[in-house]
Parts: C-alpha cells; sequence; structure tokens
C-alpha cells in the first residue's frame, strides 16, 4: 500500500539543522549521502524508536530565494509537524534542558497532553501525548497520561447560617495550580459581603414573642 516515504523540510544548513533535532531532540540520523552533481547531500532522519519503515524529515538546504524565504515558514505560523510520545513529562523536561523554546505550556485536552515548541529556525511543532480513548490516532499511545497531566478537582463553599450559600468547583492539573490560588483569593474577597448581607438579614428578623 502506498505510505508517505519523506516529508521535506527546508533548513538553511546540513549540519546546523542536525545540530538541533539530532543534538537537542534526539532524533536518529538516518542517512547522510554526499549527493555531488547536484552539490548537495541527501539527509533524512526520524524521531528516536521509530521503526524502520516509518516517514524519515528529509533535510533539505535551501536554494536560491524562494526556497529560502520558506525557511521555518513552512507552516505559515501554523504547528507544522507533530511529534507524539509515550511519556510526556521525561520528553518535556529533556527538551527544555536542552535549551528548547517552548511557546504555548503544557495544556490538557480532551485527546491528550500537548505543548507547543520551536524548532531552530521558527517552525512550530506540538510535543504531545494521546489518550487511550483517541488511540484510533495514534495506536502506539499508552493507556495513561503522566500524573503531572492527570486532572484533579478542588471545590469549596461557605455558609452563613441558612440563607446564603456560596459553592465553587475548578477542575486543573498540578500544571495549573494557580486556579485554585485564583478559587481561594475569589473565595476570599467575597467573605466581606456575605458577612455583610447575613447581619442586614438578622437586623430585619421580626422580635420574638413575648
Amino acid at each position: 500500500m502506498p505510505h508517505l516515504s519523506h516529508l521535506t523540510l527546508i533548513v538553511r544548513d546540513y549540519d546546523e539543522a542536525l545540530a538541533f533535532y539530532v543534538g537537542k531532540l534526539r532524533f536518529t540520523l538516518v542517512e547522510d549521502t554526499l549527493v555531488p552533481e547536484q552539490a548537495k547531500r541527501w539527509v533524512t532522519i526520524r524521531p528516536p524508536g521509530a521503526p524502520g519503515q516509518a516517514t524519515t524529515l528529509l533535510l533539505a538546504r535551501a536554494a536560491g530565494p524562494e526556497q529560502t524565504a520558506a525557511i521555518g515558514r513552512q507552516g505559515a505560523g501554523r504547528v507544522f509537524l507533530f511529534l507524539a510520545t509515550d511519556d510526556f513529562a521525561r520528553d518535556h523536561a529533556a527538551f527544555t534542558a536542552a535549551g528548547v523554546r517552548f511557546v504555548r505550556p503544557p495544556a490538557v485536552q480532551p485527546y491528550g497532553i500537548v505543548a507547543v515548541f520551536e524548532d531552530l529556525y521558527g517552525n512550530r511543532w506540538d510535543l504531545i501525548q494521546y489518550r487511550a480513548t483517541t488511540a484510533s490516532r495514534s495506536r502506539a499511545m499508552p493507556d495513561t497520561i503522566h500524573p503531572l497531566a492527570t486532572p484533579q478537582t478542588a471545590r469549596a463553599s461557605i455558609r452563613a447560617g441558612d440563607r446564603v450559600v456560596l459553592e465553587s468547583e475548578v477542575s486543573v492539573t498540578p500544571l495549573g495550580l494557580l486556579a485554585i490560588g485564583g478559587l481561594v483569593a475569589a473565595i476570599l474577597l467575597s467573605v466581606p459581603p456575605i458577612v455583610r448581607a447575613s447581619s442586614r438579614a438578622a437586623t430585619k428578623l421580626p422580635p420574638p414573642p413575648a
């Protein structure tokens, strides 16, 4: 059956591209062959652990102004490539330590956890770990997502007698604990109005019968 063999990624220089993709993203160098009659190299890479028949990235050195202008803009500002992982926390930490620039922080989505990073030319990539429920999109994904990406639910309520009730609930992950801080701040700011409302209600009650 037909399948994608290579995907061309336009680069400025072979070696600087390899330093990033192999050195920082830990891609595997599949082939680096000189093509003297065309004054170029045939350079292909693939993600670490990918099977031998997996699609490779062909690093193509730009030739001419038109191709040079396309460096880093093959996705026209959108996410261009999607790098799936079986351990988001591991690879996110490794990429960050290697100096990879993330332009969107980790976020839990219905399909999994994802963050957006840029390569050395500005192309945008998704680093993504899929949920088991979306295994049809990527059969190699595990059944669970790293604990750092597991949503947690926080609930809080304040009662003033039987008349005033304030209840709040928020679902967050350990990556988004600031939301809980916002929830607590909102509750604390609402206490004075609740107390005043309760006091006014109490003063309007009729006196008890003699």
